[in-house]
């Protein structure tokens, strides 16, 4: 691979991820980010978690999650809980009005990635998230 190829490979997958994420904002009147939905899937997916468990799943370094997770606690999406047995550890857990909040996020994406993966087939689609895993692996 020329390395031409490689840059105009990374300025266009910046560009890409750079549109998706100001059509993402512009749709999304939240003033929620993307690694915020992230975090509120974890927690519905997994239910009550350790910041740094959540921070080691979603790439993230536990200070990025702690800052995060202030956001969704005082937008009450998300509660701050305290173990019974070892009042140091505090877990996270989503709340109804993130679950809903989630929701609508998940709807505003469907609409989203419509719009703009609709030059792609399905096939093409599921082609690209492969790869994009496959270089993050």
């Amino acid at each position: 691979m020329k390395q031409e190829t490689v840059f105009e490979i990374i300025h266009n997958m910046d560009k890409f991820t750079n549109n998706l994420i100001v059509q993402w904002n512009k749709s999304f009147n939240e003033e929620l980010g993307i690694s915020h939905i992230l975090l509120l899937g974890h927690l519905s997916v997994h239910g009550k978690s350790r910041p740094s468990d959540i921070a080691k799943v979603l790439g993230l370094t536990p200070p990025t999650v702690t800052h995060l997770s202030e956001k969704l606690v005082k937008k009450e999406l998300a509660v701050r809980l305290t173990d019974e047995e070892d009042r140091r550890s505090v877990y996270l857990d989503i709340t109804d009005a993130g679950k809903e909040m989630l929701e609508r996020a998940n709807r505003e994406g469907h609409v989203l990635r419509k719009k703009l993966f609709e030059k792609l087939t399905l096939e093409e689609q599921q082609q690209m998230l492969h790869i994009y895993q496959k270089m993050n692996d």
